[in-house]
């Protein structure tokens, strides 16, 4: 349904696309709304299994550039990319080690996020990535029946910088107004923590935000590194609903900082 929102840092309002996706047998309709504002450059919110999501082509600068943009954020905090099957590991990132791939392979869909290093060849610009990709698959059935259409989808918290993350469509709208051509509502989403963050660009595996999977968890897979904390005084939580929500950038320091 359209729906009149406030232009942000304006007074008039402006419409907007709210569609319910609680029901897979009726999200049809929303699914090719999003599908085709994906396609045109524009920005979609999406439920997953943390928070909502703000999402844009990640083969679309300028529609990356929005994104940021809509959130009040710069190049130097791109954002991660979520997939919506294994396969597409491949095609984003290079020399994926063994490890890795069973990580995903074994806690895919859900709460763990990757930093890879990112295939050459590919023509995106995420920001000021060092050449490096985080990937995600969620768990979520709606946001992986947009990504089987759309392909990878550049995607951050659905909020403000500096804001909760929304945890239901009708935040997100209040935070993200107009510059959202299409709201896919999902209903209230878990929130909570945050997704595990686990750098695969080094010699050895290493964990730099623990979140939804333990630790001890992902030993039982491989073997795994805990970052060590740099020395001085002590970082920020990691971010959660009460701040940035899901998004993949590691804590600055390590060498795979974005």
């Amino acid at each position: 349904m359209r729906i009149l929102v406030p232009r942000p840092w304006k007074t008039e309002h402006v419409s907007t696309d709210l569609h319910d996706v609680r029901d897979p047998a009726g999200w049809g309709p929303a699914i090719d709304e999003a599908v085709h504002a994906i396609s045109r450059g524009e920005l979609v919110v999406l439920p997953t299994d943390t928070v909502y999501g703000i999402g844009a082509d990640a083969f679309q600068p300028d529609a990356v550039a929005a994104l940021l943009a809509a959130k009040g954020r710069g190049r130097q905090m791109p954002p991660p990319v979520l997939v919506p099957d294994l396969r597409t590991l491949d095609g984003l990132a290079t020399a994926v080690p063994d490890g890795a791939r069973a990580l995903a392979e074994t806690f895919w869909p859900g709460g763990l996020t990757i930093i890879c290093a990112a295939q050459p060849s590919l023509a995106w610009d995420l920001g000021e990535t060092r050449g490096t990709v985080a990937l995600r698959m969620p768990d979520h059935p709606a946001a992986r029946a947009l990504l089987r259409r759309t392909g990878p989808l550049a995607v951050s918290s659905a909020n403000r910088t500096g804001r909760p993350a929304a945890l239901d469509a009708a935040d997100a709208v209040g935070q993200l107004g107009a510059s959202v051509a299409v709201y896919l509502d999902g209903g209230t989403v878990p929130g909570g923590v945050a997704s595990t963050i686990v750098d695969a660009t080094g010699p050895a595996l290493r964990v730099v935000r623990e979140g939804a999977i333990s630790l001890e968890a992902l030993r039982d897979v491989v073997p795994v590194q805990r970052l060590r904390p740099a020395p001085g005084p002590a970082p920020e939580p990691p971010a959660g609903p009460s701040g940035e929500g899901d998004d993949a950038s590691p804590p600055p320091g390590t060498e795979a900082a974005r």
